[in-house]
């Protein structure tokens, strides 16, 4: 098989390594990829939500399966041109990826399925949204639209609400801003592959989006992830997969929808059970690095059968043990990142541990910094404690001016798992 992965994040790399790892691919393209992906992939500069240019590059290089990383083509209605023209694609149309370009639409599809989540209120007059927002108090403020996951500010005052109305209506994503209650509760992200009609899990994965330990500080694109995330049982965890997955394909399909990809929920294990915070259209960064490591079963098979619409697989194959994701950023990510820093990196990785790329470029015979999260440090381990290990290790052994990760990925995984 000839296959072409779209994207050039940490994702991505992660993605491209689990794919080559296949025997029935016979070739891998990636657009546009990045200095990591290159050792594994033929690496090709274009534009991935350039419907038309994707199009044309499949043509010529007679792909059997596209796989769409981020967000943006796939919003971009990228899907939708490679499906007109024949070729089989993981990833869902325009229309069904709107349950992430759009949060007020994932919140009338979570209300018409029956799908636990936040009370919220919908604006498009930002003054109106910044007076609710003030008499409100304490609470959630989100653009509409796609953010770079920075379109989420969690207020703690009403003051500071109103301010963060303003400053995200701003935005091109913040024509229109929700208002959402405070939950309270461990965050959880799982991850189904879906065919349309069926799905399959991934394991729980936790990310951890605040730039500091401790979780301080502005969100992030995600500081680190690890996996398998136990807080929910088994029993626990398939009720999410009838109420949250099954429900929202059902509603999707309603609506003429064929959600054919990665449908990411991120969950608040609120007192009350689950509720869902947000819907993604495709699969988690940081958290895909740390899932391709425990995923113990080749991957094309499962994401072809998606794209044709015949999944039948009902869970997939998981290592022993856990995996665990610590981004390096560059200095003053996530606000003003700095780029254009060599990287200096150990020649050879130690056992257990993989290094993904995400916001790095080639500079003559050099790599350097491109973009805010730069690296993913990933590390595997019998225990999650000799896994933290590991990534730490790694992750210490990285180096750059200004770089700076978390210390804390994982600390705050349940009791069972920590010992």
């Amino acid at each position: 098989m000839n296959l072409l992965l779209l994207g050039g994040g940490g994702r991505e790399h992660a993605l491209a390594w689990k794919l080559r790892q296949s025997p029935l691919v016979t070739s891998l393209l990636a657009a546009p990829g990045n200095p990591g992906i290159e050792a594994l992939a033929d690496c090709v500069p274009v534009d991935i939500t350039d419907a038309a240019a994707i199009v044309e590059l499949a043509r010529a290089r007679k792909v059997d399966l596209v796989v769409v990383g981020p967000e943006a083509p796939l919003v971009a209605g990228v899907g939708d041109a490679l499906r007109a023209a024949g070729f089989e694609v993981f990833g869902p149309d325009a229309a069904g990826a709107r349950i992430e370009g759009s949060k007020a639409f994932a919140k009338e599809i979570m209300q018409a399925a029956g799908v636990p989540t936040a009370r919220f209120e919908l604006f498009t007059d930002l003054e109106a949204a910044a007076k609710r927002a003030l008499a409100w108090g304490p609470v959630v403020v989100k653009a509409d639209g796609l953010a770079a996951g920075k379109g989420v500010v969690v207020a703690s005052s009403g003051e500071e609400a109103a301010q963060a109305c303003r400053a995200l209506g701003a935005l091109p994503s913040g024509q229109t801003i929700l208002l959402e209650e405070v939950l309270t509760g461990p965050e959880l992200s799982v991850m189904a592959l879906c065919d349309g009609e069926r799905f399959v899990l991934l394991a729980p994965s936790q990310d951890h989006k605040r730039v500091f330990d401790g979780d301080r500080g502005p969100n992030t694109g995600g500081m680190g992830a690890y996996a398998p995330a136990n807080f929910l049982s088994e029993a626990e965890l398939e009720r999410v997969g009838r109420e949250v997955m099954a429900p929202t394909l059902a509603e999707l399909r309603r609506r003429g929808i064929s959600f054919r990809g990665a449908l990411y929920a991120g969950l608040m294990l609120t007192p009350a059970g689950p509720r869902v915070l947000e819907f993604n259209a495709r699969l988690g960064d940081p958290e895909t690095q740390v899932l391709m490591m425990q995923l113990d079963t080749d991957l094309v098979p499962v994401l072809q059968a998606c794209a044709r619409g015949e999944l039948r697989t009902t869970s997939l194959p998981q290592r022993s043990g856990f995996s665990v994701g610590i981004v390096l950023a560059a200095e003053g990510y996530p606000d003003a990142p700095r780029t254009g820093d060599e990287l200096e990196v150990p020649a050879s990785l130690p056992p257990h541990t993989q290094l993904f790329h995400a916001g790095t470029r080639r500079l003559g015979a050099s790599v350097v910094t491109s973009g805010g999260r730069v690296l993913t440090a990933c590390a595997h381990g019998t225990t999650l404690a000799e896994a933290r290990a590991r990534a730490a290790a790694l992750a210490d052994s990285i180096t750059w001016r200004g770089r700076h990760y978390r210390k804390d990925i994982a600390a705050g995984a349940p009791p069972q798992d920590r010992p």
